[in-house]
């Protein structure tokens, strides 16, 4: 009696097969693991992983992976991007400096500079000169160059940035939450624009997050400073609201200088990997900025990040020179001159704020 054998053997289609090979391959780069055409594996000492990792999207995972969401197709964001005009984007926002008029000022520009110091070393930010221009300094743009920045190194830099900036806006718009219930007032609208500001600069952090991986080092780092920084801004605000918008005027000078100068190296053809015509920005960020087709690419992502610090600039020095409890947010009010400009949630038109006398 003779009994047919059966063939084990799995047929895969030409996809599949290659899709398998993909993976494995990817898991083998992952994990410092070699393969050979036969599948038998041998694991090779584990080299020293980096602690910030910026390598392309099929070998980076995603860091927020979207939830399951059920039955729930889409949720909006809860402060829409207002927009911005692109021409005016590219040519109206520059970076300049407001000079300090007082005592308060002064203490406020002092801090500032103290934080970029302290930003520059965690960073390994350097520049071809001796001395980095800072803001307040002569030709500030043109004499700051950026010394061997890469793709990665504009990415630490700009996560770390982005994961301070937005505590400022936060801790103002909670005391001041707090305070209108407490004193049973009106806040007079500032509330709003704090917490927009705080949420638009976590915004600027989910995209970076989005082509970069930070890596146990670079977390420590943000957990220190946030906890730092975000005490520091709790009891400064309690004592001087007003030297706080001023001293968040002030970084925000340095956020428009340093994009001013990553567009520029982009530009100058320093970061390749950005202007690869197969790099696209993630859908966050075009979904967020309502990037419009053909205007999607790294660098039209700076000029929109950096039109928001300009904002942010304008939003914080004009605060500054308001009356801390008693003054409307301008950013926010109705004027009896339409025909005359007034400050509003577009783009940045003063870049070193609103005088009190002009908007109230």
């Amino acid at each position: 009696m003779n009994v047919a054998r059966v063939s084990t053997k799995l047929q895969l289609s030409k996809q599949t097969a290659a899709q398998l090979s993909k993976a494995v391959a990817s898991f083998s780069h992952s994990y410092g693991i070699s393969s050979t055409p036969g599948l038998h594996l041998h694991i090779q000492p584990l080299q020293s992983r980096r602690q910030f990792s910026s390598t392309s999207s099929t070998r980076l995972r995603d860091f927020f992976p979207e939830p399951e969401k059920g039955q729930i197709f889409k949720t909006e964001a809860a402060w829409p991007h207002p927009g911005y005009d692109g021409e005016k984007m590219k040519k109206d926002i520059y970076f300049a400096h407001r000079e300090p008029k007082d005592f308060s000022d002064r203490v406020a520009l002092f801090m500032v500079r103290f934080l970029r110091w302290g930003t520059d070393t965690a960073t390994r930010y350097k520049h071809h000169v001796e001395t980095p221009k800072m803001i307040g300094d002569t030709n500030t743009v043109s004499e700051t160059k950026p010394y061997e920045m890469s793709e990665r190194k504009w990415l630490i830099r700009m996560v770390f940035l982005e994961s301070v900036a937005g505590v400022p806006g936060m801790v103002a718009g909670m005391l001041r939450h707090l305070h209108s219930l407490r004193r049973m007032k009106r806040d007079n609208g500032w509330i709003e624009t704090l917490l927009e500001e705080a949420y638009n600069e976590r915004m600027h952090l989910l995209t970076f997050l989005k082509m970069a991986e930070p890596g146990w080092f670079m977390r420590f780092m943000i957990l220190g400073a946030q906890g730092v920084f975000f005490n520091g801004m709790f009891l400064s605000y309690l004592v001087s609201p007003r030297t706080c918008h001023r001293f968040v005027g002030y970084l925000e000078e340095e956020a428009v200088l340093t994009y001013t100068l990553a567009i520029q190296d982009l530009e100058a053809g320093k970061l390749p990997k950005w202007t690869d015509p197969n790099f696209k920005v993630p859908d966050l960020a075009v979904n967020y900025w309502k990037m419009p087709e053909g205007h999607q690419t790294m660098k039209d992502l700076l000029y929109y990040i950096r039109a928001d610090e300009a904002k942010h600039r304008e939003v914080n020095h004009t605060l500054s020179n308001l009356k801390q409890k008693e003054d409307p947010n301008p950013f926010l009010s109705e004027y009896k001159d339409k025909l005359k400009p007034h400050p509003s949630r577009g783009l940045a038109v003063k870049p070193t704020g609103w005088e009190r006398d002009e908007v109230i």
